[in-house]
């Protein structure tokens, strides 16, 4: 409580500091400022509300109905769990797979456990771990694929088609799982309902995390969650989220062992104006996403359902690493953006087609503002910072607020900091991979994409890649100072 004292007195003071003439001299910035901030906090108060009326009446009618019609049913659903494990510490591979075979053996109609691993110790570990589970296991089968440590989307193709063996039935599920994250015990019983439904292709849960970083980091994923957690909610009205997250999602059985959906998994790319063919090579889940949606699947969230996630520091630093994890995030988002707008707001409906378009606006939006008051400051007078640090202090903390509503109602005052960081470095990471979609790297792995050491042609050389960027920084710099008065 101190420290929220501390940081809106703060806020105060450096507002009150800036003198009346200096906030008159540069009002055609603040103007814009104000424009741009009533545009992108509308659109969050629009998402807030949505959620707001998902978590609290929609999806408890939907759950509700779903799980009368599916109960009522005298056979349960067959669940699948295709669980990839690489370079993952032993403590936290055991712990994950505990985790699953307790929700299979909590699995009414049986399930098959497909572990996809590379390395033999992974293979005793996880037996052993079966082996010494207290609850009764004969109504759980385990299977392994040792494969070579050539990527996940090899890895999960190669499962998938393992799965595709047993021959599921329509109602049943497959449950994608990565190998640092922690599933509930009733997931089958919380998912399975929904697939009654043939319009629903997949459904994807609330995430936790659990952090092995320092503080900051561990606060910029519970941040990222608490967010993840509000706009899933507001998408989930639409019943079409925008990400099948990898952690853990659930696929009807028949279309994940689909053999075009196995295909998207395993080959996905796009054919680029200016870099040709990109192949991917992270970004599984976006594949499986933008497959169901082009095929016309609703693809559902479980606000109530909460995958844990363990997540460990890739990087010495706070901002190497989120740096680092920011640039496949928006990698893999950027990649499937634009064909994924391609397809209409008459085929995936105008809210879903809409957010995936701020996606793009958003990185641009989110850089007017300081790009503006920094010219102001430049060409004006310098006091506008302060009264923009104050603006960034008051919106960033009500906002936070507002996220807060969602998880346990208090955050630290690290989170309004965090929050800018991650619009603003998110933003500048956003542009920079906008040109360079070619760009890839896996967290863990050393497999890259290596597009970029055959490169002949000068429109695909990085020194373009910049200049692009660079000319466009210079007109939406230009931009702004016409719109602002200030050339």
């Amino acid at each position: 409580m101190v420290a929220h004292i501390a940081y809106i007195m703060v806020m105060l003071i450096l507002a009150l500091s800036v003198p009346v003439e200096v906030s008159t001299n540069a009002s055609g910035a603040i103007v814009v400022l104000g424009i741009v901030g009533a545009w992108r906090y509308s659109w969050a108060a629009t998402n807030f509300l949505r959620a707001f009326w998902y978590k609290r009446v929609v999806f408890p009618r939907r759950r509700n109905a779903a799980e009368e019609r599916y109960f009522a049913k005298p056979t349960r659903a067959h669940a699948f769990f295709l669980t990839t494990t690489f370079k993952i510490a032993p403590e936290i591979s055991a712990r994950v797979y505990r985790s699953i075979f307790e929700a299979a053996a909590n699995s009414k109609g049986g399930a098959t456990i497909v572990a996809s691993v590379v390395d033999a110790s992974d293979v005793r570990l996880i037996k052993s771990a079966f082996a010494s589970m207290p609850m009764d296991m004969s109504r759980v089968q385990l299977v392994f694929d040792r494969i070579e440590g050539t990527g996940k989307r090899d890895a999960l193709a190669t499962s998938l088609r393992t799965i595709a063996k047993h021959y599921p039935s329509r109602n049943d599920i497959v449950i994608f799982v990565d190998g640092d994250s922690c599933v509930p015990k009733d997931v089958v019983d919380r998912s399975a309902p929904y697939f009654l439904d043939p319009s629903y292709g997949a459904m994807t849960t609330d995430e936790t995390s659990e952090s092995t970083g320092g503080r900051l980091f561990r606060d910029w994923f519970n941040l990222r969650f608490a967010q993840r957690q509000m706009m899933m909610c507001s998408m989930g009205i639409s019943e079409r989220v925008l990400t099948l997250t990898g952690r853990m999602s659930v696929f009807r059985a028949d279309l994940a062992t689909n053999a075009e959906f196995i295909e998207a998994v395993q080959s996905d790319h796009i054919d680029h104006w200016r870099l040709g063919r990109v192949n991917f090579l992270t970004g599984d889940d976006k594949s499986t996403w933008y497959w169901l949606l082009r095929n016309g699947y609703k693809m559902g969230y479980l606000p109530d359902v909460k995958t844990l996630s363990i997540e460990t520091q890739p990087r010495a630093g706070f901002f190497d690493s989120a740096i680092t994890l920011m640039t496949r995030w928006f990698g893999n988002m950027l990649r499937t953006n634009g064909r994924a707008l391609s397809l209409g707001p008459g085929r995936i409906g105008f809210f879903t087609w809409w957010s995936i378009l701020d996606q793009r606006l958003s990185m641009w939006t989110t850089l007017a503002g300081p790009i503006g008051l920094l010219l102001a400051a430049i060409l004006v007078d310098p006091l506008v910072l302060l009264l923009y640090l104050a603006w960034v202090m008051l919106t960033r903390y009500l906002f936070c607020l507002l996220i807060s509503s969602f998880r346990e109602g208090r955050f630290p005052i690290t989170y309004p900091f965090l929050l800018y960081f991650s619009q603003t470095f998110g933003a500048l990471v956003k542009s920079y991979i906008l040109f360079r979609l070619d760009k890839q790297k896996w967290t863990r792995q050393n497999t890259t994409n290596k597009a970029k050491a055959v490169r002949t042609h000068f429109m695909k050389s990085n020194s373009f890649s910049w200049f692009l960027q660079g000319l466009t920084f210079c007109w939406l710099a230009l931009g702004v100072s016409w719109i602002t008065g200030l050339v």
